[in-house]
C-alpha cells in the first residue's frame, strides 16, 4: 500500500543623491565609499514559481504540509491532474502523448506496467534514490518508471452485516460462488481499474486458464456487481463504508480497515470492516512514478520523483493513501499498523505472463462477465 525551507526574498537598496547640492552629494559619497551599495539585479529577485503537472489516479493524496515543503524548497507550484482510476488515467496519458497533459505520471502499477512501457510514454531517469529501494520492487531495468509504494488488493467485508445475518463472512474465493453469498459482492472492472485487474489476477493465480473463466461465470450467476473504479465500489456500493451501499463484500486493500478507524466521523475502537487475507486470496500491487516524454520541466520532474522516494513523502503516504512505502527506512505510524492484517501468501502471476496475456485475459473476461 511523509512529513515536512524557508523561502525568503532579499531586496537590496542603494542610496541616491537627489539634487540637494554638490556638498551634500560629496558628503554622502564619502559616507558610503567604504561599503558600496549593492546593485539590485533580476537574479536577486525571487523568480516566479515553476509549474509542475503531475497526472495521477483519483485516489492520490498528500498532506498539505508535505506538499508545501516540496514547493517551498524547489520554488514550485504542483498541479495535480486527477484522471479517474488507473486504466482511465493511463489511457489519457497514452492518447495525449503528442501534447502531454502532465510532466509526471504517478500510479501505473505492475498490472498495467507492460502496457505503459510498450507505449513508450516515459523517459528514463535512473535516480540515485533507487539505491535504497529493494530489488523486488524494481520491475523496469531501464528506470523509465520507479517504484513508490505497494499494497495488497484483498476482499473486504462489512462485519455488522454478517453479524446481523448470522452468516460467516467468506474466507476463500470459492466461498463467493456459494448461494448464501449471492448479490453480496461488488468488484471493479479490470479493464479500467487497477484493483479490479489485481483481483482478476488473483483468480487467475488460483484457477489458471481456462479455470478462471469458469470461476467468473459462476460469480456472474451469483450476481456479482461490476463498477468502473474503486471510488464507486467502496464509497457508493459497499455497505461497510458509512453504510452508503447495499453490498457487504468489496474488492479493496488489506489496509482499508485501518482507514475506517482513523477517518471515522465518530471515534471507534475497532474497524467496522475486515480484510480477507487467507492464502492466495490477495494480489500484491506495486505502484510507480515516471517522467512523461514531452514534459515541459525535466529538472523539476526529477526533483519530484526523488521526493516521492524520500523519507518525507514515504512516511506521509501510508496515512494518505493506505499503501506501504518501498523505502525500507520509512517508519509506519502505530495507528496505521494496529488494525492491519497482511496476507502471508499472495496469489502469484509473473510480470512476464501479465505482459504477454493481459489483453487476452481482459477480452475473455469481458465476453464472459459483461456480455
Amino acid at each position: 500500500m511523509n512529513p515536512k525551507s524557508i523561502r525568503f526574498t532579499k531586496r537590496n537598496f542603494g542610496l541616491r543623491c537627489v539634487g540637494a547640492g554638490i556638498f551634500l552629494c560629496l558628503w554622502l559619497a564619502a559616507c558610503t565609499s567604504a561599503s558600496p551599495a549593492p546593485v539590485t539585479t533580476q537574479s536577486a529577485v525571487t523568480a516566479k514559481p515553476r509549474l509542475l503537472r503531475v497526472m495521477t489516479h483519483d485516489s492520490f493524496a498528500i498532506s498539505a504540509e508535505v506538499l508545501a515543503a516540496f514547493e517551498a524548497e524547489n520554488n514550485a507550484k504542483v498541479q495535480f491532474v486527477k484522471s479517474g482510476d488507473l486504466g482511465s488515467a493511463l489511457n489519457k496519458a497514452i492518447l495525449s502523448r503528442d501534447n502531454p497533459l502532465a510532466d509526471v505520471f504517478y500510479g501505473v502499477d505492475n498490472t498495467f506496467l507492460s502496457r505503459a512501457l510498450n507505449e513508450g510514454i516515459f523517459e528514463a531517469y535512473p535516480s540515485l534514490m533507487l539505491a535504497g529501494i529493494p530489488d523486488e520492487f524494481k520491475l523496469d531495468v531501464e528506470a523509465r518508471v520507479l517504484p513508490v509504494d505497494y499494497g495488497d488488493v484483498c476482499l473486504n467485508y462489512d462485519k455488522a452485516y454478517f453479524a446481523q445475518k448470522k452468516l460467516p463472512p467468506p474466507a476463500t474465493l470459492e466461498d463467493l460462488i456459494k448461494p448464501e453469498y449471492k448479490s453480496l459482492l461488488v468488484v471493479e472492472n479490470p479493464a479500467t481499474s487497477s484493483p479490479g485487474l489485481a483481483f482478476l489476477l488473483a483468480t487467475i493465480g488460483n484457477y489458471g486458464e481456462p479455470g478462471y473463466l469458469e470461476y467468473w461465470k459462476k460469480l456472474a450467476l451469483n450476481d456479482v456487481l461490476v463498477v468502473d473504479g474503486w471510488e464507486t465500489a467502496y464509497n457508493s456500493e459497499f455497505s461497510g463504508s458509512a453504510g452508503k451501499g447495499l453490498r457487504p463484500i468489496v474488492v479493496s486493500y488489506s489496509s482499508s480497515p485501518a482507514f475506517e478507524v482513523i477517518y471515522s466521523q465518530t471515534p471507534v475502537d475497532q474497524p467496522p470492516t475486515a480484510a480477507i487475507v487467507a492464502p492466495k486470496t490477495c494480489f500484491r500491487q506495486i505502484e510507480f512514478v515516471g517522467i512523461l516524454k514531452g514534459n515541459q520541466n525535466r529538472a523539476l520532474a526529477e526533483k519530484w520523483v526523488d521526493f516521492m522516494l524520500s523519507i518525507t513523502f514515504q512516511e506521509d503516504m501510508p496515512l494518505q493513501m493506505f499503501v506501504f512505502p518501498v523505502n525500507p527506512q520509512a517508519q509506519l505510524a502505530e495507528v496505521f499498523t494496529k488494525f492491519l492484517a497482511q496476507p502471508t501468501e499472495t496469489a502469484q502471476v509473473s510480470s512476464q505472463d501479465i505482459a504477454a496475456r493481459r489483453e487476452t485475459w481482459l477480452k475473455a473476461w469481458t465476453e464472459v462477465v459483461l456480455r
